[in-house]
């Protein structure tokens, strides 16, 4: 295991690592860097509907998660270079956590803490499979600006960081550091709204406040987060508003079955949803950011990578859980895009 500035730990070793790093001094590789959660989520779907004091049969499954964690695995499955910069439990979770992204080719930058475990998300799903979530506060709700991997955020091409990294601070002082480094480095970033709930709790105007003073390149909100950023209904609206809010950002609005609304600039464009039935919604999202990102970095072309998301995202939704293992249908929908 190598040391990584100010702290920061790579789970890389020896030539693997050496190997990584001069091909970055190289101009090689410009990875895709996200920074914030990475825990567990404990699925759990109710055959009936649970009444008070009672009991019921469903499934209930332990599944590796985290948004930011989840948008760096579906970027590197679609193609894009892509690593991880996070806090974690000194603990077996977090050791499982790791080699979950390892096996998935991401590259981990991760901090171990002795005082916090690693996140755990408790996900409830109806039995239309749209989700409810009750987060844990862990160690990724501790990661700190003086821990972060300066060298490694120097070097990456874009840096994509969730909204539930700026909900409480820590972490927001953190991942606010990360969006300006990688601004001043020349890098894009990206953000997701994370959660309409949270933006209600902490206040439209004061998570616009902290929003905006990121220099945000693309943006990923879902219908409801829209609305609650701007108080209008309609998806039109809601993209407009978004689009005048957030100046000469590429913003995605997530409509769920019907798809996304996407402003590129001055173009506006609809991609439909799949017919993929919903088995479970969690990490719909994550993909679709990830899968776009992924597309998107290395084509620049909007509206291809919106299109290989939507396919993606609705892969996504027909199985259980964020970042279940591939198979031949969803290797057939990323083939389709191939560069």
């Amino acid at each position: 295991m190598r040391g990584r500035t100010n702290g920061v730990l790579s789970k890389l070793e020896g030539d693997e690592a050496a190997s990584l790093e001069g091909r970055a001094t190289e101009g090689l590789l410009k990875p895709l860097l996200c920074v914030g959660d990475l825990n567990w989520d404990v699925l759990a779907k109710p055959d009936h509907i649970l009444l008070p004091g009672g009991d019921t049969s469903g499934r209930v499954q332990l599944a590796h998660g985290g948004s930011s964690a989840n948008v760096a695995v579906w970027a590197r499955r679609v193609g894009m270079e892509s690593g991880f910069v996070g806090k974690i439990g000194r603990d077996q979770f977090g050791e499982f956590a790791v080699s979950k992204l390892l096996e998935e080719g991401v590259t981990p930058h991760v901090l171990y803490s002795a005082e916090n475990p690693t996140g755990v998300i408790l996900v409830l799903i109806d039995q239309r499979g749209q989700r409810s979530m009750l987060t844990n506060q862990g160690a990724d709700f501790e990661l700190l600006p003086g821990e972060l991997p300066l060298e490694v955020i120097a070097r990456a091409s874009h840096v994509h960081i969730t909204a539930w990294s700026l909900f409480t601070d820590p972490p927001r002082a953190a991942a606010l550091e990360a969006a300006r480094l990688a601004t001043a480095a020349g890098a894009s970033v990206s953000l997701d709204p994370g959660s309409y709930q949270m933006i209600r709790e902490m206040g439209r105007e004061e998570f616009k406040r902290v929003t905006k003073s990121m220099s945000v390149d693309v943006m990923f909100p879902n219908l409801e987060e829209g609305r609650a950023l701007t108080g209008l209904q309609e998806p039109r609206d809601v993209l407009d508003k978004l689009s005048e809010e957030y100046a000469d950002t590429l913003i995605c609005l997530k409509l769920d079955k019907d798809g996304v609304l996407v402003r590129d600039h001055d173009r506006i464009f609809a991609v439909e949803a799949t017919k993929d039935t919903v088995i479970d919604a969690t990490g719909a999202g994550d993909s679709f950011c990830g899968a776009f990102l992924g597309h998107y970095l290395r084509s620049n072309d909007a509206h291809a990578a919106a299109t290989l998301a939507v396919n993606v995202a609705g892969w996504v939704v027909s199985v259980f859980g964020a970042r279940a293992p591939s198979d031949g249908r969803l290797l057939e929908r990323i083939a389709q895009f191939s560069e």
